[in-house]
């Protein structure tokens, strides 16, 4: 089985599957294939984080995250631009991820495909082109104002009928005949190189050439009869986590899902674990103190502790910064049971909103998470990686593989993966299930800056008016709005049987490729 947010992406990874290939190859053709279908979340100019487990549950976790520029100077910078050149501060490391994964997919999972045969369906689709999903018209039009100034955004981009990508097509082609590492060294590298430089980025082709994903031990949690994973720092895989440890404290079964009291334990514990957020970066670049504070956020006594602090009655005031940003999720589980489940990402929607010179790249802008503030262990440095919303998720039963999961949506991410958790593992529901629920996003969003709780208004008016009566500034949003994120699920029963599906607000879904259900 396979889930991604959109059908052309899925068939292009149930394709591999069909033909006997393994989760890694079918995530990598179907997440290439996303990089086109899905520009405003994610493409080759952006980053990955990797979830990974053999059948027998041993995990692993690859950290696709590109490095500040080595030219970067804090004390030429008052302000780290949100878009622009000035926001294309990191390297992109999606494409070396795919490197590193072909070589464990060769000489672990029995991976017999090449990257250029995994990649050709995202080389036809931006070739020939395709029709503007609606969650690409969405976002075009919501940023139809400024994005008139975005540096090759108008010519390469539409936001209606048939997109092609010409550019991006020769990009992935010359991937294709030279390998990976041409991204980063070589003619294309030294063609993006180029097209950075006449943007006024402060990449440079060095930049790109130091660019590696890393493998990095997951950190994890017990939640009921489940071993939950997640990725460390700089990730906020820590965060998701921490939700869950603090929530366990308490019976969530005996709360009905979807009603006033499930939501309010949930926003209460995403406050707690969201207090701790400042403390987590880089830990290459944190002193040892720093280390030692990121490695207790799911120490059982501390989170047992926040669990105190939460009032059944009444919430707690939440002012906190809010930090912005869109990816995608895509996930698979292959014949001999390994799943794979992958955040491709270029931070906010349009990423920076710069398109590289002729190479049809629209880059990220991630640098924008680093802050200049001195004290801040998430400081912008050369060479380091900024803190990371990213964070997809695998799931133990009896040592097995269980749960595979993942979400789009930057702050979000933890709260939809908090709720899909508690829905899946406390009320039992199955992943269709779980994902159509009502939402809820706390804090600040694009479109109002407001640090309310935003609730999607199929939960109800008796909800609402519970939830506000607890103390909380209840705002509704659309149901099945695109704010509250689009997560994708992939569950492996006891008897083998796979159900899965992705996000009704996405243009996605699960498809099956042998037995199963979805």
């Amino acid at each position: 089985m396979i889930v991604t947010p959109h059908h052309d992406a899925s068939e292009a990874g149930a394709a591999v599957l069909r033909r006997g290939g393994n989760a890694i190859e079918a995530v990598i053709a179907a997440g290439a294939a996303l990089s086109v279908l899905y520009p405003h979340f994610c493409g080759l100019g952006g980053d990955a984080v990797w979830m990974l487990a053999d059948a027998k549950g041993e995990v692993s976790c690859l950290l696709g995250i590109g490095q500040a520029a080595a030219a970067s100077d804090l004390t030429r910078m008052d302000a780290i631009p949100l878009r622009g050149p000035g926001s294309t501060l990191t390297t992109a490391c999606l494409v070396d991820s795919w490197d590193r994964l072909m070589a464990i997919s060769s000489a672990q999972w029995g991976g017999r495909e090449g990257l250029g045969d995994l990649i050709e369906p995202a080389i036809r689709l931006a070739r020939d082109g395709f029709p503007v999903s609606r969650s690409q018209r969405f976002w075009f039009d919501f940023r139809a104002g400024e994005s008139l100034d975005w540096l090759g955004f108008q010519r390469t981009f539409t936001g209606a009928g048939h997109q092609r990508q010409p550019d991006l097509a020769r990009t992935l082609e010359s991937i294709a005949r030279d390998g990976a590492r041409g991204f980063y060294e070589g003619a294309l590298a030294r063609r993006i190189a180029q097209g950075l430089a006449e943007a006024g980025s402060p990449l440079t082709a060095a930049d790109l050439a130091a660019t590696e994903a890393r493998f990095a031990e997951p950190v994890h949690l017990d939640y009921r009869d489940l071993r939950l994973f997640a990725p460390p720092p700089p990730t906020q895989g820590i965060t998701t986590l921490g939700i869950l440890g603090v929530l366990a404290a308490f019976d969530v079964a005996a709360m009905m899902p979807g009603r006033a009291a499930h939501y309010h334990h949930l926003v209460e514990a995403v406050k707690q674990a969201f207090l701790d957020r400042q403390l987590i970066a880089d830990p290459d670049f944190a002193e040892e103190a720093a280390c030692t504070a990121m490695a207790g956020l799911l120490d059982p006594a501390r989170l047992a502790t926040k669990a105190t602090c939460i009032d059944p009655a009444r919430a707690m005031a939440w002012p906190h910064l809010h930090r912005p940003g869109d990816t995608a999720f895509l996930g698979a589980v292959d014949g001999e049971g390994r799943c794979a489940g992958v955040l491709q990402s270029i931070y906010f929607d349009w990423g920076s909103g710069v398109v590289v010179g002729d190479t049809g790249l629209l880059w990220q802008n991630r640098g924008a998470a680093f802050s200049l503030d001195p004290d801040s262990p998430n400081r912008l440095a050369p060479g380091k990686r900024p803190f990371y919303t990213l964070n997809p998720g695998l799931g133990l039963k009896d040592g097995r593989p269980h749960l595979v999961y993942g979400t789009q949506g930057a702050d979000g991410q933890p709260q939809t993966l908090a709720l899909l958790l508690s829905l899946l593992i406390d009320h039992g529901l199955d992943p269709q299930d779980a994902l159509s629920m009502p939402r809820f996003l706390l804090g600040k969003t694009f479109s109002d800056s407001r640090d309310s709780l935003k609730l999607e208004e199929n939960a109800g008016p008796e909800t609402v008016s519970a939830l506000s009566a607890l103390g909380h500034t209840v705002s509704a949003i659309g149901a099945l709005s695109p704010l509250g994120g689009q997560a994708g699920i992939i569950r492996i029963g006891a008897d083998g049987v796979l159900s899965g599906a992705h996000d009704p607000r996405s243009d996605g879904g699960a498809i099956t490729v042998q037995g199963g259900s979805a």
